[in-house]
């Protein structure tokens, strides 16, 4: 009946890191996202206002996603206190996506390592929202250092954030909010407005988690054998240089500690876009590179988990009630 229990973090902590999102398994953010969709379609037929069709989509999303994991947790708690607890480490761990973002970046690493250009690029096409197709060997190292550290805040130490303040349920409506950012959060004819509502919400939820990211990432760094003063150098210099609010914290963490420059020309879906510059070109960006960045993030992730279990003991799990 409580927000934040340390055995439920642990163990969905450890499952995330044993299976990550094993493939026959039906994930939650599938479901969300054919729901999505669905909406989507809807408010484009009936031809609402944009803005207010947009909070619509929020509302009916994140609420849908938040029910049902409610439901799905006392239905199971109706049957067993051993099947409420089980059903809350399943969804918690749905919510953690460490193993899955270097199972699907490794995929790419591994095409690159082959020299397999096509490869690298149509599996990279996969974790990034850029054009892929005619990105060189330095570019798609490049893409996936940055969508590594990224994804460093959105899958990992945020969804820990919330699972810890909010429980299983905030968890899942924290999922649907980031899953409709990627959807319909784009700054496109067709979504800028539609899509406001759910982009300015993941930028909230994201605040905090993506300034704990570089933190966290500044305290990893000499455990993975990397520079802790350039980490936390670029983080000062270069974190508001992202068109992110958030998303500049995390890449100038890594990459100060990396010893990397990130940022600079990109396209998406044929429109050319360019960031500014985030930390420096001491080290090429290269397999190492990609190496290091990984070290990074299980660490970065290790201690998260570490103080978000700490943090849930500490309070003793009887603050937030998620039921």
């Amino acid at each position: 009946m409580i927000s934040a229990e340390p055995a439920i973090l642990a163990s969905a902590m450890l499952l995330d890191l044993a299976l990550g999102d094993p493939r026959w398994l039906p994930h939650p953010v599938v479901l969300i996202g054919r729901l999505i969709t669905t909406l989507d379609t809807t408010f484009d037929r009936i031809g609402a206002h944009q803005r207010a069709a947009g909070v619509a989509l929020l509302v009916l999303t994140a609420g849908s996603a938040g029910a049902a994991a409610w439901l799905i947790i006392r239905g199971s708690l109706h049957l067993h206190p051993l099947a409420g607890f089980l059903a809350s480490v399943i969804i918690s761990y749905t919510c953690l996506a460490t193993r899955s973002l270097h199972r699907e970046s490794a995929l790419v690493a591994d095409a690159l390592a082959a020299g397999n250009l096509v490869e690298a690029r149509r599996c990279l096409a996969h974790i990034v929202g850029r054009d892929t197709a005619e990105l060189d060997e330095g570019g798609i190292w490049r893409a996936l250092v940055e969508t590594v550290a990224e994804n460093t805040t959105d899958g990992i130490v945020a969804p820990l954030f919330w699972l810890t303040a909010t429980g299983p349920v905030g968890g899942m409506v924290y999922k649907a909010v980031s899953t409709l950012d990627s959807m319909v959060g784009y700054k496109s004819e067709r979504y800028l407005r539609f899509g406001w509502a759910s982009a300015r919400m993941d930028d909230l939820l994201n605040f905090i988690p993506s300034r704990l990211t570089a933190l966290l990432m500044i305290l990893a760094a000499p455990l993975a054998g990397l520079s802790p003063t350039g980490a936390l150098s670029i983080v000062l210099r270069d974190r508001l240089k992202h068109p992110s609010p958030n998303s500049g914290h995390p890449e100038a963490a890594a990459a100060g500690a990396l010893g990397v420059r990130l940022g600079g020309p990109s396209t998406y879906k044929g429109i050319p876009s360019w960031k500014e510059y985030i930390g420096l070109p001491l080290e090429p960006l290269n397999e190492q590179a990609y190496r290091g960045m990984l070290k990074l993030m299980y660490l970065t992730t290790l201690l998260m988990a570490g103080a978000c279990i700490a943090g849930a003991y500490a309070l003793g799990g009887t603050l937030v009630p998620h039921l």
